[in-house]
């Protein structure tokens, strides 16, 4: 890959992963495109994702191949290996060569050695001191990463990063939303059965509430639903 080729097509790159930090964008095709870019723009015969879950377990979310995968895969079973190493330490780890690992992870070893992989670099996805998992790149021949492709697999990472994290962000404020709005409008249901009570039973409305309160804590059951069962007259108290 010439050098001006190189240039274009990372800049394509960064141009398409900011594309996806946008509302609505689909977060697997963010985390595929970022391997796919990363495997042709970095010379890597294969690359893939791990993401850690909310209780902080990692899984592979994307990858080039197969191969890398059962890689991958094996380091989770084990709990060792670069890429799990990357994601604890939140620094990049590479493995310049496979084969001169020693005792050293040997079920990675094992693994990478049978998949064709001579060696392998973990990249973290963080943002400040949040890793939320890992960037891994495969190659068939020994060697380090340039300190250019370093700074390259680094900085896809980080937007991608920035992507993830806004997606969960968008995610989590919709919950909130939601639940802001589903209390809203339970209480609307409650002032008005509040009223439907006061009237019916001619109390004022602290003691239609207590009515209300009362009846749904005896019987075990939602206050919003008593209150909506009150005010659609389904239920008189």
């Amino acid at each position: 890959m010439t050098s001006q080729t190189r240039e274009r097509r990372l800049t394509s790159a960064f141009v398409t992963l900011a594309d996806t930090l946008v509302a609505g964008y689909d977060v697997v095709d963010l985390l595929q495109t970022l391997v796919d870019t990363c495997a042709e723009l970095l010379d890597a015969s294969a690359a893939g994702i791990m993401l850690a879950d909310g209780s902080g377990e990692l899984a592979v979310v994307a990858s080039t191949s197969e191969r890398s995968m059962l890689v991958e895969t094996m380091q989770l079973s084990y709990g060792a290996g670069p890429c799990v190493e990357c994601f604890t330490t939140g620094v990049a780890v590479t493995v310049a060569d496979v084969a001169d690992l020693g005792d050293k992870w040997p079920g990675f070893k094992e693994a990478a050695l049978e998949q064709g992989f001579r060696s392998v670099h973990g990249v973290p996805l963080r943002l400040r001191g949040n890793v939320i998992g890992t960037l891994n790149l495969f190659r068939p021949s020994p060697g380090a990463l340039s300190e250019e492709d370093m700074s390259v697999a680094q900085g896809l990472a980080d937007v991608a990063t920035i992507g993830i994290l806004q997606e969960r962000a968008i995610r989590e404020a919709d919950i909130a939303k939601n639940q802001l709005q589903h209390a809203l409008d339970s209480r609307v249901l409650i002032e008005q059965a509040k009223g439907v009570i006061a009237y019916m039973r001619d109390l004022d409305m602290d003691a239609a509430f207590r009515t209300l309160r009362d009846y749904a804590r005896s019987n075990n059951l939602n206050l919003r639903d008593v209150a909506e069962r009150v005010v659609n007259r389904s239920l008189t108290l």
